[in-house]
């Protein structure tokens, strides 16, 4: 687990440098190398001087000759060094441009439809549940100095990418596994609407979007998710996915083991969003799909694209920055979907004397995160 709590049980923590050895997927092929765009220079004069060509006239073409061989020369110095300088520069895991192409970056994806919240903006999301200090920055501060510590984010991230507007979110755990059964024997629990209304109070109160985020236990995200199209038929509301959470298949406790979905299950959540999308007119839908290990998320390839969902594959392990960088490399940059999410942890990230990934670093990165989230 990533350093969070359950309602009224804490569960085990799984320290993520269990995953320190990265495996890179095989969607990311080799490329063979660039070819030089130096022409060739012009053939010898000789060749022109034949005829009844004068022999002024060929010193004038050898002359020509030399001059373009010269220049072509030149100009083949002058690429060759612009390379070598190119090659010189050292990129961190994750933020090699060349990989992310190679990878398929760019993903092409249907054209946005208005109303989509990216890629022209960043989502900036404080995450967490409001019953529990230990579960996110959400609920680990009074509403009032969580929405202010929010709001200080946002401005870091504006002043970092002026370019990018930034969107302010509340990130809710609608559905927070349980180490125990309870009632409903499905080691979930799911918030009560009068909470979940309150946090929506908030995010309005912010100018912010909300997120109802699920983590199933061993319930099903078919049988989960259509309990939420209350709060989801609002246009400012959007979904999260926990695939470490989904115990189901495996029978596990959450917490002593590390969950996963499938593309079909993502595809369900996708279709389930593009209905509410067409059946209220609502602007596309946000849905963030949290991932850090390689079979959290599997076939991601099989992923299908609506034009009224925005999938966003968010980085979501914690430890020393060399380590979550290596992870996003592993499991977001070689998995292409749609776009990417970064998440941060004001605890556990820093636990080890660490200090903070800030804007500027987290932008290096190739793609660029358009959702950033702090727990």
């Amino acid at each position: 687990m990533r350093g969070r709590a359950v309602i009224g049980k804490p569960l085990a923590l799984f320290l993520m440098s269990a995953f320190s050895t990265v495996v890179f997927m095989s969607g990311c092929s080799t490329r063979g190398s660039n070819e030089s765009a130096v022409q060739k220079a012009v053939s010898s004069a000789s060749s022109r001087t034949t005829g009844f060509m004068s022999v002024s006239a060929a010193r004038a073409a050898a002359f020509a000759a030399r001059s373009s061989s010269a220049r072509s020369a030149a100009f083949a110095k002058s690429t060759s060094a612009a390379a070598k300088k190119a090659s010189k520069i050292k990129y961190l895991a994750g933020e090699d441009p060349e990989f992310a192409t190679q990878c398929g970056w760019p993903v092409k994806f249907p054209p946005p439809l208005p109303g989509s919240i990216l890629p022209k903006k960043r989502i900036v999301a404080y995450y967490g549940n409001p019953l529990s200090k230990k579960m996110g920055a959400l609920g680990e501060y009074p509403k009032d100095e969580m929405l202010r510590r929010l709001k200080a984010e946002t401005a870091k991230w504006q002043a970092a990418d002026p370019a990018v507007p930034v969107q302010p979110a509340l990130h809710l755990i609608a559905v927070v596994a349980q180490g125990t059964p309870g009632k409903a024997g499905k080691y979930r629990m799911v918030i009560p609407d009068a909470i979940i209304n309150q946090v929506y109070g908030w995010a309005k109160e912010a100018h912010a979007i909300l997120f109802i985020d699920i983590q199933t236990g061993h319930d099903d995200i078919r049988a989960l998710l259509p309990r939420f199209e209350w709060i989801l038929k609002n246009p400012d509301v959007h979904l999260g996915m926990d695939p470490e959470f989904n115990l189901g298949a495996s029978g596990k406790v959450p917490g002593t083991k590390i969950g996963t979905y499938d593309a079909r299950d993502v595809n369900f959540a996708s279709a389930y969003l593009a209905g509410l999308v067409k059946k209220y007119s609502l602007p596309p839908k946000v849905l963030i799909v949290h991932r850090f290990t390689k079979k959290g998320v599997t076939n991601c390839r099989s992923i299908l694209l609506h034009p009224e969902v925005q999938i966003v594959m968010n980085m979501d392990g914690w430890g020393a920055p060399w380590l979550k960088r290596d992870t996003y490399k592993a499991y977001i940059v070689s998995d292409p979907v749609q776009f990417t999410g970064f998440k941060l942890f004001y605890h556990n990230d820093t636990k080890k004397g660490e200090a903070l990934l800030t804007p500027k670093e987290v932008l290096r990165l190739n793609p660029r995160p358009l959702y950033i989230q702090y727990q």
